[in-house]
């Protein structure tokens, strides 16, 4: 018996079959990781469903045609694996759209097609079908006009000529809607009492005669809207003049400013050739240099200087009889 033991092969034997246990034993404590691999396959394969926004194109000759009422958008429902689903939204390797190469001008409502998805992707369309006008296209190129509220500027400010760039758009869509646009339009709103240059991008509008909104395409969309707003100035002379003298004194005045800047609108200051300056002499009766508020003549914004040294010599009547 104790040479049975002895024997090379009986420890080999007892060394494979150890072997065996212990890689049984690793693999019944290892069984997370399967669960994790499985876990992977799992979510691989796992049903998925989900909804997106998918543009909605057109298939028509649009350089003979012009098509409204298609939404830009449709909902667009995607079923089948999650890594499937998740790819195809992914890669949007996909197309939706609507045939409209085979109508003629006018109503129709149509279906919508999708083309190039899976086919082991289930999918459905809301709306499934649309509601579209097909008019024969026609453009126009018209000036920029540019309406605004003028009351809103600070009185006394000049308005200049409002400007526009680009001066001139192009208008498209259907032959209907197009021969029916009146003027193209920015409209700007400038905040009230506004004293300085208006300067920004505005929307354009396509308008009828009656000013009614129409339904074209303008390119491009907006207009970089400029509306000069500024003061005029004009130099002006000083006429001095005086009040509440007293009959026992003689006054000798002259103002230090022969001349002052006066601002406002330019109809304003056409009118104006100089500006009274008028000084109080209550009580003076001795030689003084006074500093005389000019008083801002009607509808002149502002004055400068706005407060001018008027030296005023005084001589006493009365002393020279005694």
């Amino acid at each position: 018996m104790k040479k049975f033991f002895d024997k090379p092969w009986f420890y080999r034997i007892v060394a494979l079959i150890l072997a065996i246990l212990l890689a049984v034993y690793v693999s019944s404590n290892q069984q997370g990781y399967v669960i994790q691999g499985r876990r992977e396959d799992t979510l691989k394969t796992a049903t998925k469903t989900q909804v997106i926004k998918a543009p909605l194109q057109v298939s028509i000759n649009t350089d003979k045609y012009y098509v409204t009422g298609y939404p830009e958008k449709i909902n667009l429902t995607l079923e089948g694996s999650n890594a499937l689903v998740t790819s195809t939204i992914n890669t949007q390797n996909f197309r939706v759209y609507i045939d409209l190469s085979h109508l003629k001008t006018g109503e129709h409502i149509v279906p919508i097609k999708v083309n190039g998805l899976s086919n082991q992707l289930t999918y459905s369309i809301s709306p499934s079908k649309v509601h579209v006008n097909i008019q024969k296209r026609k453009s126009r190129t018209l000036p920029v006009q540019i309406e605004y509220n003028k009351s809103a500027v600070s009185h006394g400010y000049n308005l200049g000529t409002a400007k526009s760039e680009p001066e001139v758009v192009n208008i498209t869509g259907a032959k209907s809607e197009v021969n029916q646009v009146d003027r193209v339009v920015a409209r700007a709103s400038l905040p009230k009492g506004i004293d300085s240059t208006f300067e920004r991008e505005e929307m354009l509008i396509a308008l009828d005669k009656e000013g009614h909104q129409l339904n074209v395409a303008i390119d491009p969309a907006t207009a970089h809207i400029i509306i000069p707003i500024n003061l005029s100035k004009k130099k002006v002379k000083v006429n001095v003049t005086s009040k509440n003298e007293s009959s026992t004194h003689v006054y000798s005045l002259t103002a230090q400013k022969e001349t002052v800047e006066i601002y406002g609108d330019d109809n304003t200051l056409k009118k104006i050739t100089s500006i009274p300056l008028k000084v109080d002499l209550s009580g003076v009766n001795h030689d003084i240099t006074k500093n005389v508020a000019v008083k801002l003549p009607k509808d002149v914004v502002k004055v400068s200087p706005s407060v001018i040294p008027v030296h005023i010599k005084v001589t006493d009547t009365t002393a020279k009889k005694e």
